[in-house]
């Protein structure tokens, strides 16, 4: 593993640290290796400050292509290099259901994504197979947005957010494992794909959905005014995250014939929330 915080190696391989800028010794890690996945950027779960913002494409941008400069110095490329994207650079179009041949949406998100999609298109190697996963709202109880969420719906507070017709696109971080390992393993699987679970659903249904799980039998909604205020102050978050949404499914799994363990929101709850 290449991180840009150090930790413990194990059984499975050596662990080297990177600062997502520069070339250095960690390179030799990529020689000969099985696959390179690429996951580094900062997170967008803040204010959008103009100096967050910066940080949000810069991370993503300057790590894609400083990986590319790595594979220049290698003797032997990894097989394939599985580079993460994400679904948001559709926009949020408010009741359009979108799919890897959708048109581009307008805003940050969308913008910061064609530029990463774009520097990961010229840093890999002729040579090398590439697969992009557009990854939509990861479902996992340990981690993410879904852990801040929940704490919400015990207290009560998950009703719907706005007018709660924002679509939410999802997937249940087992589905998102599988996509991966199907990626590395799957030499059929190249270019763009929706990493999105086949059944999007609305703010409304997401938050019902939450409360059966957690088997919470009051959620007050929050009006927009309220999560405009509540979320850069309380939660030093931008409220665009819950207020706007995207429906988007993935027709090149589907062709393909993948499976979800998960297709619908409601099982995926439900396992990630079961006693």
């Amino acid at each position: 593993m290449i991180a840009r915080h150090p930790t413990d190696g194990d059984a499975r391989g050596r662990n080297a640290v990177w600062d997502a800028r520069t070339v250095g010794d960690w390179v030799q890690h990529l020689d000969g290796a099985g696959a390179l996945v690429n996951l580094a950027g900062r997170s967008v779960d803040c204010i959008k400050t103009p100096e967050h913002c910066d940080e949000i494409l810069r991370s993503r941008v300057e790590s894609t292509e400083v990986l590319g400069h790595a594979l220049k110095s290698v003797t032997r490329l990894p097989r394939v290099w599985v580079q993460m994207s994400t679904a948001h650079i559709y926009g949020d179009p408010p009741e359009i259901v979108c799919d890897e041949n959708s048109a581009f949406g307008w805003g940050l998100a969308p913008f910061v994504a064609r530029e990463w999609e774009q520097a990961f298109a010229q840093a890999l190697p002729s040579a090398m197979r590439g697969v992009v996963l557009r990854t939509s709202f990861v479902l996992g109880k340990n981690g993410g947005a879904l852990r801040q969420l929940s704490r919400a719906v015990r207290l009560g507070c998950g009703g719907r957010v706005g007018h709660g017709r924002q679509g939410i696109s999802w997937i249940h971080e087992r589905d998102l494992d599988r996509l991966f390992e199907r990626a590395i393993t799957d030499d059929s699987m190249r270019g763009t794909y929706i990493a999105s679970a086949p059944n999007p659903v609305s703010n409304a249904e997401f938050m019902r959905e939450m409360r059966r799980a957690l088997r919470a039998p009051v959620g007050l909604p929050a009006a927009s005014w309220m999560v405009r205020l509540a979320a850069p102050m309380l939660l030093r978050s931008d409220p665009d995250l819950a207020l706007l949404g995207r429906y988007c499914v993935s027709r090149r799994l589907k062709e393909e014939g993948f499976e979800f363990l998960f297709p619908d929101v409601r099982s995926a709850l439900q396992d990630l929330y079961r006693s």
